[in-house]
């Protein structure tokens, strides 16, 4: 057994990698434990957005909308390779919420957040101007706002990729399967999802980031008790083919008050979503159902000139979100806000027992002070803990001259003059900085090896294979990258063929 890590982190979701890398920035050492692959659960199945919650202002949860608002320009900042702005049309139906409401929640929108990079909200004619093309004749007025859209997979993946640069050990198909204070620490038993080898060590401090799984960690792995909850929620989303022009996003009211956006997906997709069903089955085994389905499709249709029916969806998918349960019947109501639950071994928070951090709820936009948060509420375990330090630091391949995404895809452009325009783009949204390290000293194609896709290359998954724990073909064509949608069942089986052998050779190799 090896000397204890201060912190063994448990979930390599949005929350648990965000954990893991600003605890490893303040100089402490870190495992990041995770049963699957990174961002396999509820972080790769969002609606991929870095916002504020326009809708959460009708709850009056003011304090998570500015926080969330504030974070979203500090996300744009340190990675506007995966996160970049987005204009979104808001079209009014007098059959819904008065229009005077729409406009007094977006002036609070674009005001409670200190907003300085994105544009504020503007009245549109859906008649005279071009966004509202698009939309029936019988809406004629609307507004539009800014929000950001993300990557929401790489953000998780470019998380672990930093603790790891800073020391943080990863571990990905690794489950937990028991951990016990023993000592004034952690005794913890994983078991490699390969090889089936089981490893123990110890740490200082255990924190349960599982996500939809917190309970089962709770109870299972480490056999202690929690009075807090999470409500698991569903929520799908479908993609169809992009059906209007223009690179804005749409938000529409439904009738049952919800709110579902229609937002530009892979330059010719469209993502729909979502919905917000209470959910009490196994989170792993969750997808879209008919109803889901049906319910998206009629909420696009009803503002929409173009119908679209269930044959237009090219793919579904569903993630389950653990909401904080704060005793909410109306699964939309029920707060995004995070919750942390201290454990010292039974005495309280002022306990000397090594501690247990679980964390409850949270969204996408404020991982990372849920990730500063945390560290504060064990800061009295690691008194030479360094400060706050990730509000100001970029993620990597953020770290672009001036945030300049069109600057950047130039300038490399000007390095690589064979590299083709759209490839190019690709690499850059991806990887930004980073994308040097996958090019290296090509000349051509030809040195980035077979090519599997449009605009998919050998010397790419390499570089996720050795550089982000990309261990199947699913790792790099679903979450990693969304190559999966622009290619072919026999392109996508004969790269999983090819993943397969290469990695398989990689084993043998590191084993000899």
């Amino acid at each position: 057994m090896t000397d204890p890590v201060d912190l063994f982190v448990i979930g390599g979701g949005v929350n648990g990698a965000g954990i893991a890398r600003d605890a490893a920035g303040r100089g402490l050492s870190v495992i990041l434990c995770e049963k699957d692959d990174l961002a396999q659960g509820t972080s790769s199945r969002s609606g991929k957005l870095v916002h504020g919650g326009l809708r959460y202002l009708e709850y009056y949860e003011f304090r998570l909308v500015r926080e969330a608002l504030i974070e979203r320009e500090v996300l744009l900042n340190a990675a506007p390779h995966i996160i970049w702005p987005m204009r979104f049309v808001l079209p009014h139906s007098p059959d819904d919420r008065p229009a005077w409401l729409v406009r007094l929640g977006l002036f609070f929108y674009d005001h409670l957040g200190g907003r300085r990079k994105l544009p504020g909200t503007r009245t549109l004619d859906l008649r005279r101007d071009p966004e509202g093309a698009p939309i029936k004749d019988a809406y004629s007025k609307g507004f539009e706002y800014s929000d950001c859209w993300v990557d929401d997979a790489r953000l998780v993946v470019l998380n672990a990729v930093d603790a790891a640069a800073r020391g943080a050990e990863v571990l990905t198909r690794t489950a937990c399967v028991s951990a016990r204070r023993d000592g004034g620490l952690w005794r913890i038993e994983m078991r490699d999802g390969a090889t089936g080898a089981m490893r123990t060590v110890t740490a200082r401090a255990l924190v349960n980031a599982a996500g939809p799984w917190v309970t089962d960690i709770i109870g299972r792995v480490t056999g202690t008790n929690s009075a807090r909850n999470v409500r698991l929620v569903k929520g799908s989303h479908l993609i169809v083919q992009k059906f209007w022009d223009g690179p804005q996003a749409y938000l529409v009211q439904n009738t049952d008050k919800r709110v579902i956006f229609i937002n530009p997906y892979e330059d010719d997709k469209a993502l729909i979503g979502t919905t917000d069903i209470p959910y009490d089955g196994a989170p792993e085994k969750v997808v879209a159902d008919e109803d889901e389905i049906a319910y998206l499709l009629a909420a696009v249709n009803r503002y929409f000139k173009v119908q679209l029916r269930s044959d237009d969806v090219l793919e579904s998918f569903s993630g389950v979100r653990p909401l904080y349960d704060d005793g909410q019947g109306n699964p939309s109501a029920v707060t995004r806000d995070y919750v942390f639950d201290l454990d010292t071994g039974g005495g309280g928070e002022g306990g000397d027992g090594a501690p247990l951090l679980n964390v409850f709820g949270g969204k996408i936009t404020t991982f990372r002070k849920l990730a500063e948060h945390a560290l504060d509420r064990l800061g009295g375990r690691f008194p030479a803990m360094g400060n706050a330090w990730t509000s100001g630091a970029p993620l990597p391949g953020g770290d672009l001259p001036g945030a300049d995404v069109p600057a950047f895809l130039n300038t490399l452009r000007t390095e690589y003059p064979w590299l083709p325009r759209k490839l190019a783009g690709h690499y850059t949204r991806l990887y930004g900085t980073r994308t040097r390290e996958i090019l290296g000293n090509a000349a051509d194609l030809g040195d980035l090896g077979r090519q599997f896709g449009p605009l998919l290359f050998e010397a790419e998954a390499k570089f996720l294979r050795r550089t982000e724990w990309a261990t199947c073909a699913e790792d790099v064509l679903r979450r990693r990258t969304k190559h999966a949608l622009h290619m072919t069942k026999a392109e996508r089986a004969a790269f999983a063929d090819w993943f397969d052998n290469a990695a398989a050779s990689h084993r043998r190799e590191a084993a000899s």
